[in-house]
């Protein structure tokens, strides 16, 4: 299936897609650029911050939570407000926010890495009832974050491990017993950036440096792939009136003139289909 470009604003490092129902428009970051974008029928916009922003989760029409580099915020897409909600690693200097989502019980998993990628600096937390509770530390770049539509189970990696990880979820949406390897790439030599999951349940995985974004059956196999002319595929989200068009970002930090379309969002119009996003709930 062929792609177009979605938007070709150029982004260091595009992350976080996510469509929003409501405005019928996909949402995504720069993360090192402090960006958030915002593309529908009526063009783009943006907005800028003093500070990295990665992450958002749908609370309502207008408003998003939004993980940054030292908190989680309400952005209010109306009127450009923030509300700070609370702290996240903010007395950590060396660390971010990098990739998050909203899950079934209207809770909101953030990873955490450090700027420079340094080893076993980050961390996944879950927001929820008011309260951030850490799930897994000594992680050195969290991603892939989303979860199984029966409730059963969350998926993450850690990407230079080449392994997405899957954890039963008890009916509250813990984290029950140990992590266990759902996808090991390292034979493919792909490497999982994020993640979403579609309405038939199978994994869709964005595939930093492998110009693609794969699918993958609920028991690990492999089902197809979508090419796209950029190496550093980050993120997909399933969008568009029916959910079927699959939105991939990408980033354009450490490429060259080797990879024009580095940066840009794409959009792939598929036989598959997505369901919306969670919402987060904030009481």
């Amino acid at each position: 299936m062929s792609h177009t470009v979605f938007s070709d604003t150029y982004c260091t490092l595009g992350e976080g897609p996510l469509w929003h129902p409501d405005q019928q428009a996909l949402f995504w970051f720069d993360i090192l650029s402090h960006k958030l974008y915002r593309r529908g029928d009526h063009g783009e916009a943006v907005w800028t911050f003093d500070r990295p922003v990665s992450a958002a989760g749908v609370i309502d029409k207008d408003r998003l939570l939004v993980a940054s580099s030292r908190d989680l915020f309400i952005f209010d897409t109306a009127n450009g407000d923030e509300t700070h909600v609370l702290p996240l690693e903010a007395d950590n200097s060396v660390t971010r926010s990098n990739d998050g989502r909203a899950d079934p019980w209207g809770g909101f998993w953030i990873g955490t890495m450090g700027f420079n990628a340094e080893e076993g600096a980050g961390a996944i937390y879950r927001f929820f009832d008011g309260k951030l509770t850490l799930l897994f530390d000594n992680i050195t770049i969290s991603n892939a974050i989303c979860f199984a539509h029966d409730k059963s189970c969350a998926y993450f990696t850690d990407s230079p491990t080449y392994v997405v990880m899957k954890v039963a979820l008890d009916e509250n949406g813990w984290p029950v017993g140990e992590p266990e390897p759902f996808l090991d790439l390292n034979e493919a030599g792909t490497k999982p950036d994020g993640a979403v999951i579609d309405a038939d349940g199978q994994l869709w995985s964005a595939q930093w440096g492998s110009s693609r974004v794969a699918c993958y059956s609920p028991e690990g196999q492999f089902v197809t792939a979508f090419g796209l002319p950029a190496a550093q595929t980050s993120c997909p989200a399933f969008g568009g009136p029916d959910y079927s068009t699959l939105f991939v970002t990408s980033a354009g930090v450490d490429t060259g003139d080797d990879d024009p379309m580095a940066g840009s969002t794409f959009a792939i119009e598929t036989s598959f289909r997505g369901v919306p996003e969670y919402r987060v709930v904030i009481d």
